[in-house]
């Protein structure tokens, strides 16, 4: 998945803080069955080749199906992610269609992470997040790092007043240059005195 769909539907200012996929685990079971196919018809194709002659050669084409089977799998466990930003949780599934799930950090209420003994020795779990929205809660099983992720997620949101504010600050100090624009605009058109804009411009100065 490229990089530049990630970024198109960020919204302003917003920047990713981590990304992850499901643990190699899941890929590995996916592709398990596949594996196991692949090998049986590459050995039954090769000794139809080997002891009935060359014209079995063309037993190697049921190949196709498992490979085929197994890039398909591949290519939905790579095209599968997880993402924190600074505002929101997003879960991003899909080869060709994408979908996009996300879940804004101000409406996570809780966080619930579940990890079996097999996960905590190989670094998987499972993270529920409770939201106050309509869907009421997305979960993100088999997740690689499960600690790192939740812990990521917790700090951006308590992170997330403090970022409103300074965008608030940042959106002010922009604004300001604007009305003094303004204000001189008005003093040219002699509707503004001289000492007001002055005044009005010492006092939008200061807020900066």
């Amino acid at each position: 998945m490229s990089d530049s769909y990630i970024r198109s539907f960020l919204g302003e200012k917003e920047k990713i803080l981590l990304e992850t996929r499901q643990h190699w685990f899941i890929l590995f079971a996916s592709i398990l069955f596949e594996i196991v196919i692949i090998l049986i018809l590459a050995g039954g194709a090769t000794a139809l080749v080997m002891f009935v002659g060359p014209l079995f050669s063309l037993a190697y084409a049921l190949l196709l199906v498992p490979i085929i089977s197994m890039i398909k799998d591949i290519l939905i466990f790579l095209n599968r992610k997880f993402i924190i930003t600074n505002r929101r949780v997003i879960e991003i599934t899909g080869v060709f269609n994408k979908n996009v799930t996300d879940s804004s950090l101000e409406k996570v209420n809780d966080v619930k992470m579940v990890q079996t003994f097999l996960g905590r020795i190989f670094n998987y779990g499972d993270i529920q997040i409770l939201t106050a929205s309509e869907l009421g809660a997305n979960q993100f099983r088999y997740i690689h790092d499960p600690i790192k992720f939740k812990t990521a997620m917790l700090n951006a949101k308590e992170r997330l007043p403090m970022d409103e504010a300074l965008n608030f600050q940042e959106a002010v100090e922009k604004s300001i240059p604007e009305l003094i624009n303004e204000l001189d605009q008005l003093r040219k058109k002699g509707i503004v005195t001289e000492e007001e804009f002055q005044q009005k411009k010492k006092e939008l100065l200061a807020k900066m």
